[in-house]
């Protein structure tokens, strides 16, 4: 039997693809485009089994939108600034720009191996100079758009590493590296002014139409619109404080007033108040993380204030410091009403406060109705409240809303969870901001003509704090206003904004500026973005505020970045035990006797659950380990077969095995098929092979526009099937079946299908051959096969012409004789008649 060699095959074509330049973008905008782009990844040294299943769809999407006539724009580039680097740079004593481009090669040779068709010719790394330069323009333009400013604000502070960290670096309060209890300090930080478009960002999302409908609610959720109220409560020291609520209809049913930590007031009070000053410091040493502060003990220190209820002079309300308000949303003060919302209820049991239902669920009785240890947040009718007894919530909402406004105690508002976006790093391996501060001058841009502000390359590591502003000499400047001395900014971009306008660059990475306007109109925006939803909220939501800020500083004319957006499933993999409990790694057992056993010592392993592939489960399968093994186009294969492509998806070396043998297969249809006439022989005729082979085409030509790749797969097995079985087929309509095929496998196993499109007598690449299409007549379905049911058993089935009148198929599945005897004579009550697929009758 004829045996495809993938290691050979797999070699030569992507050296001849490479030499021709077969995927290189076309400069001509004379065609409709499609843009299709996979999140880039950052240069860890090594792709996993992760990038393979992303990287595959794209490849798919782009071969197959090439073949179809469009102009395809599939790029490839690095996400390279960041803290790995930086550590490494810190264990292993190497230039974190060195560590970076070593793991970019390595990667990128990885990638080669897979046959991706990308455009290497526009490849980047956002730590190249001619990336963040650009960059820079970028933040001085929007800078004079009033979309960057600069403000005190919160931030996690490592008193031992003397530097701030991200939410992400805090883990049980402490700091990642240093393991020191954070702080909470208030810095001078740089802002870009992200809630000018919060309205927009949060409208903009009913259009994105192609986005997954749990992303756009991600979205909307984090936007956090609230429709509420502003009211002014009187305090016993004759103070107002101005509260913000989304729920004034539960007013009666309050227990306490609670301001932030970082409220103006509890600053006051904490000047006179040692032990409030020390629950504020309490309070800061959680971080800024909303999670950790959501997640952690409801704490309160009473002020000794009261405040007046709005409805009742006599009903006066303790004033607690709580950890749980925060600053940064409405005015950083609540009340509580413990009864219907969580967070206050379990402050309130903490601290012996009352609990008082005011919303009753339908059909209860509001004398014993009682919350327990669980607020009720659901609908109901308002009790125990006043002139709003009997009123279902949005009435009460309203009429209290109106009451306090018409006493000029409260107005209505609108507010936004979404907070504006910090940007500013006290880390060195990262965009360098732009700035200079005078002490003359004040804040001052970089003039554009010594853009770049480039990273130092003899950065020391072994130092606390920001290694740029340890640094001797880097930081010192004159003012580009006065001349005078003046500092640099020290601070390095966020790398989420490296990643938010990336796929603008790659339109045309030769531009002198940011973008080159022509080829941003042409090519924007993207037409399928592919990637994981861990990035569903930040970089998505970044990348559509940062294009409409290119918008307004006049590089583009659009406002959202993607058309389409996939994001698709994890690769998981089983895990394994040791007898002592430690992880094992596939390569490191062995399947036999219907047991599981290490290699080395042939003890018995405990088998897991199948999980994402992670390092410390040591459950992650190497792509280039498989590629030796089986070849690119086995895994290719393997990551589109059978699972929809946005499930999780597990990895078996049984299921690897039999995307081999298909592999084989194919190869074996084509090879084996004797000889055939010439390429161009035309077909006639309406064989059923010939309708399997355009039945085929039309269907996965379906699948591949809607990225139901299993779908497509599955129909390629049975258009094999179908032609393994026409061993007597016309030498015409075989050459017409195995070219279909083919092209059909061509996008997904590319090697392959240009092995077998050689040897069907082809001279051009597969790679630039046009897409089949499917024969409109031999698609047709000349008659469908409906199964009649008589009270929900199948009796019998109908061959009838497709989309018949109900009335005729209900005449048609009364006439079957099988189904007459089920019937036993009785009339039918009913006749249920699903269009071509099935008929129920009742008797």
């Amino acid at each position: 039997m004829a045996r495809y060699n993938a290691k050979d095959s797999e070699k030569r074509w992507q050296q001849a693809w490479n030499a021709a330049d077969v995927f290189k973008t076309p400069e001509t905008h004379d065609k409709p485009k499609c843009y299709v782009l996979e999140m880039f990844p950052y240069p860890s040294g090594r792709i996993h089994i992760g990038h393979v299943r992303n990287y595959t769809m794209g490849d798919v999407l782009a071969r197959f939108k090439r073949s179809q006539g469009f102009n395809v724009l599939h790029p490839m580039g690095w996400d390279a600034f960041g803290l790995p680097a930086e550590n490494a740079a810190r264990e292993k004593h190497v230039n974190p720009r060195d560590w970076t481009y070593d793991n970019i090669a390595n990667m990128k040779e990885q990638l080669k191996l897979m046959g991706l068709s990308l455009d290497w010719s526009r490849e980047f790394a956002t730590c190249d100079v001619g990336y963040f330069s650009r960059q820079q323009k970028l933040f001085l333009d929007f800078y004079r758009e009033n979309l960057v400013y600069r403000s005190e604000a919160d931030v996690n502070w490592d008193p031992v590493d003397m530097t701030v960290l991200a939410n992400e670096q805090v883990i049980d309060g402490r700091g990642w590296r240093s393991g020191a209890l954070v702080e909470r300090k208030k810095l001078s930080q740089w802002f870009l002014k992200i809630t000018a478009y919060s309205q927009e960002l949060l409208e903009a999302l009913d259009g994105l139409e192609r986005w997954p409908e749990k992303v756009r609610l991600m979205q909307k959720n984090w936007i956090g619109k609230s429709e509420g109220l502003r009211l002014n409560f009187t305090l016993s020291d004759a103070r107002k404080l101005e509260i913000f609520t989304t729920r004034p209809d539960t007013l009666f049913g309050a227990s306490f007033v609670a301001i932030s930590p970082d409220h103006p007031l509890t600053e006051e009070l904490a000047k006179t108040n040692p032990a409030l000053a020390e629950f504020q410091a309490e309070c800061r040493r959680l971080g800024t993380a909303e999670e950790t502060i959501e997640k952690a003990e409801k704490l309160g220190f009473d002020t000794g204030l009261t405040a007046t209820h709005p409805f009742d002079s006599n009903w006066k309300l303790p004033v607690y410091v709580a950890n749980f308000v925060l600053m940064g949303y409405g005015t950083g003060a609540i009340f509580g009403c413990p009864a219907h919302d969580q967070r206050d209820l379990d402050f309130a049991r903490k601290y012996k406060l009352s609990v008082r239902p005011v919303v009753i669920p339908e059909g209860v009785d509001p004398t014993t109705f009682d919350v327990g240890d669980e607020a009720y947040t659901g609908p109901g009718k308002l009790a125990n409240s006043s002139f709003l007894d009997g009123l279902p919530v949005d009435e009460a909402k309203k009429t209290v809303a109106e009451k306090l406004e018409a006493d000029g105690v409260g107005k209505r508002t609108t507010q936004y969870r979404l907070r504006d976006w910090l940007v500013s790093r006290q880390r060195p391996w990262g965009c360098p901001i732009p700035m200079i501060h005078c002490g003359k001058c004040g804040v001052v841009p970089v003039p554009e003509d010594q853009l770049p502000v480039k990273v130092p390359e003899d950065l020391t590591f072994n130092v606390k704090g920001n290694p740029l502003d340890a640094h001797p000499t880097w930081k010192y400047v004159k003012c580009p206003c006065c001349g005078g001395d003046a500092l640099r900014d020290t601070d390095t971009l966020d790398t989420f904004v490296d990643s938010s306008w990336y796929y603008a660059r790659f339109t045309d990475t030769t531009a002198e500026g940011p973008v080159n306007k022509a080829a941003v109109d042409y090519w924007l925006p993207v037409d399928q973005y592919i990637g994981g939803i861990e990035h569903a909220i930040l970089h998505l939501l970044y990348s559509r505020f940062f294009l409409r800020a290119m918008k307004k500083a006049g590089y583009v004319k659009i406002d959202e970045p993607f058309a389409g957006l996939f994001t698709q499933g994890m690769v998981c993999h089983e895990t394994y035990k040791d007898p002592e409990g430690a992880w094992l790694s596939p390569d490191e057992i062995e399947k036999r006797d219907g047991g599981v056993f290490v290699k080395e010592t042939g003890a018995k392993v405990t088998v897991g659950p199948s999980e994402k592939m992670s390092k410390s489960k040591k459950n992650v399968v190497a792509p280039e380990t498989i590629i030796d093994v089986y070849g690119a186009d086995t895994i290719r294969w393997f990551m589109l077969s059978d699972t929809p492509p946005e499930r999780d998806i597990e990895w078996t070396d049984e299921g690897a095995d039999a995307c081999w043998k298909f592999v084989q297969r194919v190869y074996r249809l084509v090879t084996e098929a004797g000889e055939l006439p010439p390429v161009g022989t035309p077909v006639e005729g309406s064989s059923e092979l010939r309708r399997a082979v355009h039945r085929a085409i039309a269907a996965v030509t379906d699948d591949l526009a809607g990225l139901r790749f299993n779908r497509a797969v599955a129909q390629i097995y049975t258009l094999a099937n179908a032609i393994g079985s026409a061993t007597k087929a016309p030498g015409a309509e075989k050459r017409e079946a195995l070219e279909a095929l083919t092209q059909l496998v061509g996008p997904m196993m590319p090697h392959l299908a240009e092995d077998c499109w050689e040897a069907l007598g082809h001279k051009a690449f597969l790679a630039t051959a046009p897409w089949p299409k499917a024969i409109p007549e031999l698609v047709a379905v000349s008659s469908v096969t409906i199964a009649v049911q008589v009270n929900g058993k199948l009796r019998g089935t109908l061959e009838i012409a497709p989309d018949t009148d109900k009335a005729e198929v209900e005449k048609a599945a009364l006439a079957v004789e099988t189904v007459q005897r089920a019937m036993e004579g009785k009339s039918p009550k009913k006749v249920i008649v699903v269009p071509n697929r099935i008929v129920n009758i009742v008797v």
